[in-house]
């Protein structure tokens, strides 16, 4: 009679899970995507195979298996399973688990899989609690995590375990996961017998942006719309669908990977001269909730570093674009935005600027300070002029040309090589014009 119950209560929690949760793939060959671990050869598969696992870092997205391959490992090497969320647990909850694990081990022999999601919500004490226990052994340890490994982990976790990168999911793997749940009458939408109309589920797995359960879930809510038409009418279109997902969000971590990420993608468009992926990487940022502010600060910096004297303008614009962005916000500061990045990226470019400054820090940081020559010297405080300050100076105004040769380093070095590009060319042109016309 309890394994009757059992199988109603089953039953039951099945039936109100979402169907990402319901189209969980049994065994391994069904699992999607993250070929580049789990294709023939690979680490893991091998580790599989030889039934000598240890401990496990599963990093990457929302919506590309983590979880789910975490099951099918307890599932295929005949472990118990305990699963915790670092979100809502702590260092009471890890021991219950690992004390747990420890009894079924030596009570029966079997391992257990000691799955902790969300893991980089767990403090650096709480990641030290399951050292111990990874060394000897006792459980088979597999986190997961979107956080970057490096920043949200301790290192005696990190050295200890196997770390695998999980990427957004191919169009054709989400393709394959739609169909399936589209075809499946027992777990998922096979039963309402909807038509499905050409580019819709392409459309779907697109928006998607590689995660399979956002894919399944959007499609739960558009084939559930149309459950109480007619069959005939139960045709499955791109305007459904878009019906379904109201507004697409955006993946992005205001304080993580994302945030750097597409930062650094933008500012190395506009270095490359190219305004498409720039405004791009520009309204990705936008869409996601990142702040104006950081991106005008980011496109001040960009003008300076890549651009600088090639074209003397574009710091003008960047900070012209970022005051109008205090001052307007959004949504209208996107215009002003996106004709600062676009400008950058088509103006000529050059880093000598930087690199000259960076030369010249380099030099204070390593070699002897210069000394001030004494005819540069300040001779208006008491006393300079009887020290001699200032003594020997030539005022370059008084010269036809405004220049003279004179000596304002003490030393032969060359920090600033301007570049023959833009302005700078011009300006590379008259250094060399007045350094030629005093030798002659």
């Amino acid at each position: 009679m309890a394994g009757l119950f059992d199988q109603m209560e089953q039953k039951n929690r099945q039936r109100v899970q979402p169907l990402a949760a319901r189209m969980r793939p049994e065994s391994l060959d069904d699992f999607a995507g993250q070929k580049h671990f789990l294709g023939e050869g690979c680490l893991l598969p091998r580790l599989l195979a030889t039934r000598t696992l240890g401990s496990l870092i599963f990093y990457g997205p929302p919506g590309t298996g983590k979880t789910t391959l975490a099951q099918l490992i307890s599932k295929q090497v005949s472990a118990n399973w305990i699963a915790l969320n670092a979100a809502s647990c702590g260092v009471k909850e890890v021991r219950a688990g690992l004390m747990q694990a420890e009894n079924a081990l030596a009570a029966s022999g079997q391992r257990t899989v000691l799955f902790v999601d969300e893991l980089h919500h767990f403090t650096k004490t709480q990641q030290d609690v399951l050292l111990p226990e990874l060394e000897q052994g006792t459980v088979i340890f597999i986190g997961a995590t979107t956080d970057n490994p490096s920043f949200a982990l301790v290192a005696p976790l990190l050295s200890r375990s196997h770390l695998f990168e999980f990427q957004p999911l191919e169009l054709d793997d989400i393709l394959q996961l739609l169909h399936r749940a589209l075809s499946d009458t027992q777990r998922g939408l096979g039963s309402l017998e909807v038509q499905v109309e050409p580019g819709a589920l392409e459309f779907l797995a697109n928006t998607a942006d590689g995660d399979a359960r956002r894919a399944l879930n959007a499609l739960e809510i558009a084939v559930l719309s149309l459950k109480n038409l007619p069959k005939e009418q139960r045709r499955l279109s791109v305007q459904v669908i878009e019906e379904s997902l109201q507004r697409k969000v955006i993946r992005y971590d205001n304080h993580g990977d994302e945030h750097y990420d597409a930062a650094s993608a933008m500012i190395k468009s506009i270095r490359g001269s190219d305004p498409d992926a720039a405004v791009y990487w520009l309204a990705r940022m936008l869409e996601a909730g990142e702040s104006p502010r950081f991106i005008a600060r980011r496109l001040m910096i960009s003008a300076a570093e890549d651009i600088g004297n090639a074209d003397p303008r574009a710091i003008t614009l960047a900070t012209s674009a970022a005051q109008a962005t205090e001052m307007i916000g959004m949504p209208e500061c996107r215009i002003i935005l996106s004709q600062a990045a676009t400008y950058l990226a088509c103006a000529p470019k050059s880093n000598a600027s930087y690199i000259a400054i960076d030369e010249a820090i380099h030099d204070l940081q390593h070699e002897q300070l210069l000394p001030v020559p004494k005819h540069l010297k300040d001779r208006h405080y008491t006393g300079a002029k009887r020290m001699g300050h200032g003594e020997g100076y030539q005022y370059p105004h008084d010269t036809e040309k405004g220049w003279l040769d004179q000596e304002y380093l003490g030393i032969e070095k060359e920090y600033y090589r301007p570049v023959n590009r833009g302005y700078e060319a011009r300006m590379a042109q008259y250094l060399h014009k007045l350094k030629s016309d005093d030798a002659e």
